[in-house]
């Protein structure tokens, strides 16, 4: 069994929490894409691990953790996750994480390049985390990269950091910032690259001799759908294919070899950066927004930034749920709710006076929308802990039959709270299924 976890909207819905549910249930839990930029909060008890690199599986003993090929990986980032975690008291070793050696790494020019590009752009910035990632995937599809088994190379790391630092400086001084040194760089990375020499795997060949010994596999995306380079709402999006599709290729696995796809939604929606956000709550609802983002504790898992706030856009998450293929979905953080009197959910979108029930993908399409809302009401009461849908208010029974009805896909689990068992696991849902 191998299944894939997305999150359907534009990220922060909550995965850290559901593969973390599920890791104990896998024998090995793997990254396909992104960097660092992506933050999960997982709570067991007093305890709370923010994972920016690392699975979320990672907290379990019993699992192996992969860092497929799609990744870009800041090794001092890395090790400084690593380090966090180890003193947390999670055993980290070579035997519990594989890094595949076909990851690309960001250099620290990488970074300096994010913070130009941003400044270049000016009013047309796209509000990344400045940590690198977009510049590394430039460099990668440039064929002017490093991947992890270049950098184990000592005469090929130089000459690909001279390489990769003269077109970098020319920009970097360009925007008033001082040149960085070949030679102090590859001393930096020569020294992470041999410490993370024991990680370094032919991670597909892991996956397909996992494969032969019948392990269970769960693929573990990083920001989410609406973020995705090719479905998302581009430019403002991130620099690899969160979804479905992005899986196979990140990790190395045959597509076919996919049994299941479960989508993470939240109850309502956040964005964090700039980009077109349909449902935002703005100006008349600056207080709902507050009040949103002070329950939900809607504020950067890496970054601290306060996230934008507005209720569940169902037409985007239809089209998330059928770009990838969703078995299944996760809804998030129902107990941010509890408080409210009335919930609208958008229903359609109106441009230039017609209603269209589809995603569009033009920018200029997507900043002009009017939402098409139905309210529904709230109920008023507090659902915080609850394990069994029958112990629901019927009010929020009948939101949660609402998103489903709405964007065609049966919700298998509803989170009542950050902790492992605030959750309900509906019966004879495909959720289930995977819990056994």
């Amino acid at each position: 069994m191998i299944i894939v976890i997305i999150g359907a909207q534009w990220g922060d819905e909550g995965k850290g929490k559901v593969v973390d549910l599920l890791a104990d249930r896998f024998d090995i839990v793997a990254r396909y894409q992104g960097g660092h930029n992506a933050g999960h909060s997982v709570y067991v008890g007093d305890k709370a691990f923010v994972l920016r690199l690392l699975p979320s599986g990672i907290i379990h003993e019993e699992s192996t953790c992969v860092l497929g090929n799609g990744m870009v990986i800041d090794p001092k980032a890395f090790f400084e996750e690593v380090d966090q975690m180890t003193s947390q008291g999670i055993s980290i070793t070579p035997e519990r994480l594989k890094v595949s050696s076909r990851a690309h790494l960001i250099m620290p020019y990488h970074r300096a390049l994010d913070h130009t590009s941003e400044e270049r752009l000016g009013n047309e910035k796209i509000g990344t985390t400045l940590r690198g990632i977009g510049p590394a995937y430039e460099d990668k599809y440039g064929r002017r990269g490093i991947r992890v088994s270049d950098a184990l190379v000592p005469e090929l790391l130089k000459a690909r950091i001279e390489r990769g630092l003269e077109e970098a400086n020319r920009v970097i001084v360009m925007y008033g910032r001082e040149p960085l040194r070949s030679d102090e760089i590859y001393e930096e990375i020569s020294a992470l690259a041999e410490r993370l020499r024991p990680f370094v795997c032919e991670t597909s060949n892991f996956f397909a001799q996992a494969k032969k010994q019948n392990k269970k596999i769960l693929l573990e995306g990083a920001q989410a759908t609406l973020l995705d380079v090719d479905h998302g709402t581009y430019p403002y999006v991130t620099s690899s294919n969160p979804t479905a599709g992005g899986a196979a290729v990140g990790a190395g696995i045959p597509p076919h070899h996919i049994t299941g796809v479960l989508g993470i939604v939240r109850t309502y929606a956040t964005r964090v950066g700039e980009g077109p956000f349909p449902t935002e709550m703005l100006d008349a609802e600056e207080d709902m927004a507050n009040l949103i983002r002070q329950r939900g504790n809607e504020y950067g898992s890496v970054t601290k930034r306060p996230r934008r706030c507005g209720w569940f856009d169902a037409v985007a998450t239809k089209y998330a749920a059928e770009l990838n293929g969703f078995n299944s979905v996760a809804l998030t953080k129902l107990d941010v709710l509890d408080a409210l009197e009335e919930i609208k959910v958008c229903v359609g979108y109106e441009i230039d006076g017609k209603r269209i029930d589809t995603f569009p993908a033009v920018s200029l399409d997507l900043a002009k929308i009017k939402p098409i809302y139905e309210t529904l009401e709230g109920w008023k009461s507090d659902t915080v802990g609850i394990t069994k849908i029958e112990d629901l208010p019927a009010k929020a029974r009948e939101y949660v039959e609402f998103l489903s009805n709405s964007i065609g896909v049966e919700i298998g689990l509803i989170s009542t709270g950050p902790e492992r068992d605030q959750t309900i696991i509906l019966q004879d849902s495909v959720m289930e299924s995977w819990f056994k």
